[in-house]
């Protein structure tokens, strides 16, 4: 009984148990390595969840590896397990791995640096399977895709749907269960007598192979044998060929020892969309398919109609009830038995998405392919490394998820602290569960947020770095001694130093540390120095929270301080203008790192940082250094408050003199007011530096200009938006302009001498809209300044603002501040200017203040002034006395 089928196909599913069921054999052969039979008891394993792959990769190279992918809609999973439920025999008859991956070898040489595709290949358990892979010397779109042929013979032109007509939405037919079997067999037979292939095609080994234990089996179990294989190789299996020619295409074929076990698996890997050769469109829809007992249709769209509706999308049962009509209507129109995926997508799209295709996409990405991670028990075979990263995530409570979600950790706390060392022993390792993302909330190092995904492939990376060590601990600090001994630069070695604080490897620290002394020793590029200290010095933070002992880093972070420092002023000497911004870049981070640095004691070392600013002070005037690295050296001296803002101009000044050569001011300016460092805001609010920009730019010759532009453009280019609209504003104003803006009488930059009230009444209307004081009804508003409450009682008069709404202009109104007590008492007497409703007639309302005055404690009593109002309600204001806020009630 040969059972050919579409892989993870759910039709071919429920085509297979219903051919087992009426056949009943005595043993069941299955596509997939021999080497996984002993494999095949745990898929009765209450821990064994779909979708799971079998994993066989080389024990001398775990990188060479291949899957065998199964969900539980594949053909190949439900004859598994109707086999462990009927206690018949189960065997996999492919090709052995042994052969698989020693015949990957040469063609794995041929494709470095694609390694992560080639390990999404489905292996040769999928190579040829119902999509068919693997190009063919005469018809190679047949072998490629022999269901696009059936399909464009058949009229369609849609592969997908073709398909879901002809088997996923018919049963079998006539009661006959191996009805669709003949049917698919007849048109592969058609489709293979195109093809041509020479005597050692892949495929035609496998199936010499398949063929081979077939025979073996009939005369093993007289009751009948059931192949559950993919259709394009039933007639291979069907053909008769002599155990001669079979064994020949066999001999010779190389081979290489083999591990194998089960692994779990995602809906995104059976993807074609994920790399998979004989992977399907919408596995998250077949899985649909195949799990939903009845009403299709109603049930899928009402798990698209939960998704939306966890988005905050308006999605009733109204949208859903539509919806279903919709897709049934069009599947009628289309010809179709039954609404497809085609159908719902246009459903969706139409009813529930209103016609976008942005929330559609991600009923595709969550619904139609899905995140769905498969389980395997804890009894599977699994190297001792991956054993022990089970156990530690248990520990940790730190579950493998397909989809990706956010960690935030607090390192002060065990759990946490136990997390963040086992992602960073697990980076160290290559194998990339998870990655460092910038902390939202806080900026301290006892935060770390991560990003984790667990992706299938994963499991071959610890398998890979098993060779390391049998716990996780051993085998990240043996892999980072052995990148020391092998790291080519000064700054790789720092940064393994930071990395083995951060992962805690006390084993592994001291010789990262002594290599790192003795490469930091002989190293006299100034550039490699600069390179390596920031990550050195950031490590030596981690002392704090990880309580890790940086006393020798300390002592090799500062020695490196010193050399730069001497080192630094002739390294700037005849650069050319990349290099010279790459050293502008050394200078930032050297800056960044001696801050840090200079919290840090290490006898013998002196004063860091102003050893640093003499340093930058030395930078800052000599000619001989680039311009973009002195202008940086004075913008960095500036910030630090070591150089007065006169000093500062003066400077700018006498660069942007016209004995300057363009070329070089231009230079000093991306130096001092660029890389994106605020400079635009050092512009903004200081009126000297922009017009000394500002008359050296206007005064740069037009045969010159064309050679400082792009250096200009890079400058201003780094800035935000606003601040290039606020420059350009001040500058189209012209200089009798940015005084009014930039200064202010008081002498605080940024801040005008007056209040502005022409501008500020242009953006009342939009403030009161915003606050929603604007009604439809009308409002009267009162704005109370409640001046000179004094612990005595001394009474103020406070202006106020009363808004009449209904169109009428806004009334004066005078608020009176009451007495204060000792205590804080406040009472108001509010005189409200009547406005008239549309019947002419006046409506009595109360103001009323309330709030604490000046230094006054508990509040005592309250009084009310009456007034008059037009119609609507009151409305409500801040006003200030000379210490507190007194809110008014109109």
């Amino acid at each position: 009984m040969l059972l050919g089928v579409r892989h993870h196909g759910p039709g071919s599913a429920r085509a297979v148990r219903a051919a087992l069921e009426a056949g009943r054999p005595g043993t069941v052969l299955i596509e997939g390595p021999p080497e996984a039979d002993a494999l095949i008891p745990l898929a009765a394993d209450e821990g064994m969840r779909p979708p799971v792959a079998l994993l066989a990769h080389a024990v001398d190279e775990p990188g060479r590896s291949a899957f065998w992918p199964l969900a539980e809609f594949s053909p190949e999973w439900v004859a598994v397990r109707w086999a462990l439920e009927h206690d018949v025999p189960a065997r996999f008859i492919d090709l052995p791995a042994t052969h698989t991956l020693a015949w990957q070898a040469p063609e794995c040489a041929k494709a470095e640096g694609r390694e992560g595709e080639r390990r999404e290949e489905p292996g040769p358990g999928e190579t040829g399977s119902g999509q068919g892979e693997g190009p063919g010397a005469g018809f190679p779109d047949v072998r490629a895709d022999p269901l696009a042929a059936l399909a464009a013979a058949a009229g369609h032109d849609d592969p997908e749907r073709w398909w879901e007509d002809v088997v996923e939405h018919r049963g079998a037919g006539g009661g006959d269960a191996l009805a669709p079997f003949t049917v698919l067999e007849e048109a592969m037979g058609a489709l293979r007598e195109t093809e041509e292939g020479d005597g050692r095609d892949r495929d035609l080994v496998r199936e010499a192979y398949m063929r081979l234990q077939v025979r073996a089996a009939r005369r093993e179990f007289p009751r009948g044998v059931a192949v559950v294989c993919g259709a394009w190789h039933v007639p291979a299996l069907r053909r008769k060929v002599t155990v001669a020619a079979d064994r020949a295409l066999l001999k010779g074929l190389p081979r290489t020892k083999v591990d194998m076990t089960w692994v779990p698996w995602t809906h995104r890997r059976l993807s074609r969309a994920g790399g998979y050769g004989a992977g399907i469109e919408s596995p998250g829809w077949y899985g649909h398919l195949f799990g939903a007992a009845d009403r299709l249709v109603e049930r899928w769209l009402t798990k698209v109609a939960g998704l939306l509706r966890e988005e905050d999308r308006a999605v009733s049962s109204a949208h859903v009830i539509e919806a279903v009509r919709l897709a049934e209507t069009l599947a009628v129109m289309r010809g179709r038995p039954l609404p497809g995926l085609s159908e719902m997508t246009d459903a969706v799209r139409a009813v529930m998405c209103e016609g976008s295709d942005v929330p559609l996409a991600l009923v595709h990405d969550r619904l139609v392919v899905g995140d769905v991670l498969g389980e395997v028990p804890a009894g599977a075979p699994a190297v001792p490394l991956q054993r022990d990263l089970v156990r530690l995530q248990r520990r940790l409570r730190l579950k493998p998820e397909a989809s990706e979600r956010e960690l935030e950790l607090d390192l002060r706390k065990e759990t946490d602290a136990g997390r963040s060392r086992l992602l960073h022993r697990l980076r160290l390792l290559g194998v990339g569960w998870g990655e460092p993302a910038a902390s939202r909330g806080s900026t301290g190092t006892f935060r770390e947020t991560w990003r984790l995904r667990w992706q299938p492939e994963l499991s071959v990376r610890v398998a890979e770095a098993g060779v390391w060590g049998t716990t996780v601990l051993a085998a990240a600090t043996a892999r980072a001694e052995a990148d020391a001994l092998t790291a080519r630069g000064l700054a790789e070695v720092t940064a393994l130093a930071e990395r083995c604080l951060l992962a805690e490897l006390p084993d592994a620290l001291p010789p990262v540390m002594r290599i790192l002394a003795d490469r930091a020793a002989l190293d006299t590029d100034v550039g490699h120095l600069a390179q390596a200290l920031p990550a050195l010095v950031r490590s030596l933070r981690y002392g704090d929270v990880r309580g890790t002992d940086t006393g020798a880093l300390a002592e090799v972070a500062a020695g490196l301080a010193e050399r730069i420092f001497v080192g630094l002023h002739p390294a700037c000497a005849a650069l050319d203008a990349d290099a010279a911004e790459e050293m502008r870049r050394h200078v930032d981070a050297v800056h960044g790192a001696v801050g840090l640095l200079g919290a840090v004691p290490a006898p013998g070392h002196g004063d860091l940082r102003s050893r640093w600013r003499a340093v930058l002070r030395t930078l800052s005037a000599r000619g001989t250094v680039p311009g973009v690295v002195r202008g940086r050296a004075v913008r960095l001296l500036l910030d630090d408050g070591e150089l007065a803002s006169d000093e500062a101009a003066r400077l700018m000044g006498l660069v942007l003199s016209p004995g300057t050569p363009p070329a070089d001011a231009a230079a000093w300016i991306e130096g001092f007011v660029g890389g994106g460092s605020g400079g635009g805001l050092l512009l903004l609010h200081d009126e000297r530096l922009l017009a000394l920009v500002d008359a050296w730019l206007t005064g740069v010759p037009a045969e010159v200009f064309t050679d400082v532009l792009p250096l200009l453009r890079r400058t201003f280019s780094s800035y935000e938006p606003g601040v290039r609209r606020s420059l350009g504003e001040l500058v189209r104003r012209g200089p009798q302009w940015r005084g009014r803006v930039t200064t202010a009488g008081s002498g605080i930059p940024g801040f005008a001498a007056g209040l502005d009230t022409g501008r500020a009444d242009a953006v009342l209307p939009v403030v009161r809209l915003l606050l929603g004081l604007d009604r439809t009804a009308g409002a009267a508003d009162v704005t109370v300044a409640a001046g000179g409450a004094d612990r005595e009682g001394a009474a103020a008069d406070a202006p106020g603002d009363v808004g009449a709404s209904d169109g009428e202009p806004a009334a004066r109104g005078i608020g009176v501040a009451g007495e204060a007590d000792g205590y804080g008492a406040a009472g108001v007497t509010g005189a409200v200017d009547a406005a008239h409703r549309e019947d002419g007639g006046e409506r009595e309302c109360a103001a009323e203040v309330t709030g604490p005055v000046g230094s006054a404690g508990a509040l005592d009593a309250v009084r009310q002034g009456d007034g008059s109002a037009g119609p609507g309600t009151g409305g409500r204001r801040w006003g200030t006395d000379d210490n507190d806020r007194v809110e008014a009630d109109a």
